[in-house]
């Protein structure tokens, strides 16, 4: 099997796991977080096994669906589930914001420098943007889950937030190609 498709299903099997066994459990919460979470931590063990090393969001994530799933499970509770995305956006929208106190440059080019040659103002601002994403993103999630059902709440996990994410990252690219260092 070739890596970018190894990639692929240890990205997003999990997600597809929990989406099948949710609708084929009769859209039950508890049903399909277990199956979930193993998947998850799965991922991470093949990946790490692959790549001899485990990329720092899968590894947030990966211990974030445990931890809330483990605590949905056990306090037989949704509402942590639900606020996992809204928690992760926060932290990483905090996560840039303080990484300027700790470093001189901005810390999504620490994450990202490898892969993508930016100026120093492209940095700035492609930070800035991503901060107040994360801050809409954490905004939005809490609305769905405080307004609608559960069922609708899933599927726009999946079928809305990581489209809105796609298409935010697909407007970064005239901000990068004008700061890019070629």
């Amino acid at each position: 099997m070739n890596r970018p498709l190894l990639k692929f299903i240890t990205d997003f099997g999990p997600l597809l796991i929990f989406f099948i066994i949710y609708y084929k459990g009769d859209k039950n919460l508890t049903l399909a977080i277990p199956p979930f979470i193993i998947a998850t931590l799965l991922a991470l063990i093949i990946a790490y096994i692959i790549e001899k090393k485990i990329a720092f969001i899968p590894l947030i994530g990966g211990i974030l669906i445990t931890f809330f799933g483990g605590l949905t499970i056990y306090f037989d509770n949704p509402i942590f589930l639900y606020m996992k995305p809204t928690i992760i956006n926060i932290l990483f929208g905090l996560g840039l914001i303080f990484g300027k106190f700790f470093s001189k440059e901005p810390l999504l080019k620490k994450f990202l420098g490898s892969s993508i040659k930016l100026e120093n103002e492209g940095w700035e601002k492609l930070s800035i943007r991503w901060i107040l994403f994360f801050f809409f993103l954490a905004i939005l999630n809490e609305f769905v889950w405080r307004t609608q059902s559960e069922e609708f709440w899933v599927n726009f996990k999946v079928w809305g937030l990581l489209p809105i994410t796609f298409i935010f990252t697909a407007f970064q690219i005239k901000l990068i190609n004008k700061y890019k260092i070629i």
